[in-house]
């Protein structure tokens, strides 16, 4: 065992245990949030590649290991963060943390036996989260699907509230129409909140003028986003068939969300053996035995006629080619999933329909959540946080749990921050598109959008 030492910074004292795509990543994230980190890894290239990177302590070992985590300072670590390759071990890393040291723990754990059992395990290992990038990248793909015409669909207040984004394509009811121009009556019980146009996020106001090419977001519920994704001509109605290619943990958590959905399921994957759990899985999905990215099965499996079509191989490549592939011989929804979170804007720039990160979900929970642990003295906590737009702005839902100088003053009283919208209020169990004379109250959900970022309590929205 050896480690290497940088300069510490201000925030809080959190260990990272696992230095792959994810961790390198939140490295770099909670890094600009202010935090001090400490990393530890078996691998000590990894650890020399990220202490070169940041201003970070480097601990080359077993996580799971009392001394080692007693090098990390897991004795003075706010929190632990377990997102090495394996369940046990991460599991074991949070059960030594809270036994050694005073601070909360966070694992990621993928496997579909472990996945059913959340909730035990939380209270028995005493853990503040446990995250399933397989299973959540499946519930995001499954969200798309029961919305087919949008890009991406983000769910706040237990699905509740939805955030939808979409392009508005040429000839489109909304080129060149100003916001405040909308039929109302298609408005009301929805709001745009956000604008991407030529790499460029705007907070748009009522003045507005959406154009052709513009990546636009909406929230309401999911009735109000329907009815508006219809009356601009853009499909709102679920698939029925859906063709998936690979055999994975994230394969076999949407196509049993699918199923249950009511849709039909076939599965292409490469390994026998892999095909003959899913059928015992599985029973009501076609399993097909093949390659995948072979064309000539594709057609075989009729790619032309399915309503989606949804790469979740372990090669981002391949998942590229395939998606691309699928755009020429079909005109199927396309949900394409990528483990890389770097490379955004080439990626952007390939026009794949909707994509999903894995990793990027993983990275969204743990700073959530690292956000409302470093805000346990503030007047709200957060609920949910998604990045947007290439991470060019935030979403945040806040739960309010004390009234405050943003509570029980009228919004357009409010001096508010530039940049940011208040985009949706839930009460009670209802949902409120606010408007100017519209309060925030104690006891609310909120939802605020903004281009600005760190945002770890609701006061943070006034100037």
């Amino acid at each position: 065992m050896s480690f290497f030492q940088t300069d510490t910074s201000s925030g809080l004292k959190i260990i990272i245990v696992g230095c792959g795509k994810v961790g390198a990543s939140l490295v770099g994230q909670l890094i600009r949030e202010g935090h001090d980190i400490s990393v530890i890894d078996t691998d000590s290239s990894k650890i020399q590649e990220i202490t070169n990177l940041y201003d970070v302590m480097g601990v080359i070992g077993n996580g799971a290991s009392f001394t080692i985590q007693k090098d990390a300072g897991v004795d003075e670590a706010d929190l632990l963060i377990a997102i090495t390759g394996s369940d046990e071990l991460n599991m074991l890393c949070c059960t030594v943390a809270k036994r050694v040291g005073n601070c909360a723990a966070i694992a990621r754990v993928r496997t579909p036996d472990y996945s059913q059992e959340v909730g035990y395990l939380r209270e028995k290992l005493g853990l503040a989260l446990i995250i399933n990038p397989e299973l959540e990248t499946a519930v995001e793909a499954a969200n798309i699907l029961s919305m087919p015409s949008a890009l991406e669909v983000d769910a706040f207040a237990r699905g509740q509230a939805r955030l939808v984004k979409f392009k508005i394509d040429e000839n489109n009811i909304l080129d060149g129409k100003a916001i405040m121009d909308i039929d109302h009556k298609h408005t009301e019980s929805i709001l745009i909140c956000a604008v991407q146009r030529d790499g460029e996020v705007v907070i748009p106001s009522g003045t507005f003028t959406l154009r052709a090419g513009d990546i636009v977001s909406v929230i309401g519920t999911r009735k109000s986003v329907r009815r508006f994704m219809d009356y601009i001509g853009l499909r709102s109605s679920t698939v029925r068939n859906v063709m998936i290619v690979g055999g994975g943990r994230a394969a076999y958590y949407l196509a049993l969300q699918l199923l249950n959905m009511g849709m039909n399921v076939k599965i292409i994957e490469r390994t026998a053996a892999r095909c003959e759990e899913l059928s015992i899985l599985l029973p009501k999905a076609i399993i097909i035995h093949a390659d995948g990215s072979d064309e000539e099965i594709l057609k075989e499996e009729d790619i032309a006629n399915t309503d989606a079509f949804i790469p979740l191989t372990g090669i981002d490549e391949q998942n590229i080619m395939l998606t691309l592939y699928a755009k020429q011989a079909s005109k199927a929804k396309i949900i394409t999933k990528i483990t890389r979170i770097g490379f955004t804007d080439v990626i952007a720039g390939l026009d794949l329909d909707s994509v999903i990160y894995p990793n990027k979900i993983t990275s969204e929970a743990i700073i959530a959540y690292v956000r409302a642990m470093r805000n346990s003295k503030g007047f709200s906590n957060i609920e949910t946080l998604y990045h947007l737009f290439e991470d060019k702005a935030e979403a945040l839902e806040f739960t309010i749990d004390e009234s405050n100088s943003a509570t029980d003053t009228p919004l357009m009283d409010l001096n508010l921050k530039k940049n940011l919208l208040v985009t949706c209020i839930i009460r009670n169990g209802k949902i409120i598109i606010p408007r100017g004379h519209d309060c925030i109250q104690k006891g609310d959900s909120v939802v605020v959008i903004t281009t600005e970022t760190d945002f770890k309590d609701i006061t943070d929205i006034l100037a």
